[in-house]
């Protein structure tokens, strides 16, 4: 196994498959040496994580919900390449937040998915980023996660 596969190992956690694209895009491109992945939303085997932060949801409910785009990202990072060993740099993660008007802590909701990229991928896994508030996300669901890897 590489080495992000084992840190996964190590952390307990088993990947889901990767969503199908709900509309018209394709999950993944690759074009050179960097892989884009689409916007993974909230939702695992057990559903959407839907919700508004700073209504519905908590600060914490909302780093879960961002971790578990993490987890789809990656997902579609193994699709992409085979093995996560390809993946030499998380180059930067676009979130975005369901959020009330008042609900300001943005940044801290999408480091549930910046936490899980350092966890899974060491030094490797820090990369730039923008994290958002949007006053609606499509099916409803609490974050939105894109990313652009380094491959090799």
């Amino acid at each position: 196994m590489s080495a992000p596969e084992d840190r996964l190992t190590t952390l307990g956690i088993t990947l889901p498959e990767p969503m199908a694209a709900v509309a018209n895009y394709v999950p993944f491109v690759i074009t050179g040496s960097l892989l884009f992945v689409s916007g993974q939303v909230s939702a695992g085997p057990d559903g959407r994580i839907t919700g508004r932060l700073g209504e519905a949801m908590d600060l914490t409910e909302g780093q879960q919900a961002a971790r578990l785009c993490g987890l789809n990202l990656i997902a579609q990072c193994k699709a992409a390449t085979g093995q996560l060993s390809r993946i030499k740099r998380v180059v930067k993660l676009g979130g975005f937040v369901n959020a009330a008007p008042d609900f300001v802590d943005i940044p801290q909701v999408i480091n549930g998915c910046s936490d899980l990229m350092v966890e899974v991928f060491g030094e490797a896994g820090r990369h730039a980023r923008s994290a958002v508030a949007s006053p609606v996300l499509p099916l409803g669901v609490a974050v939105e996660i894109d990313g652009i890897f380094e491959i090799g």
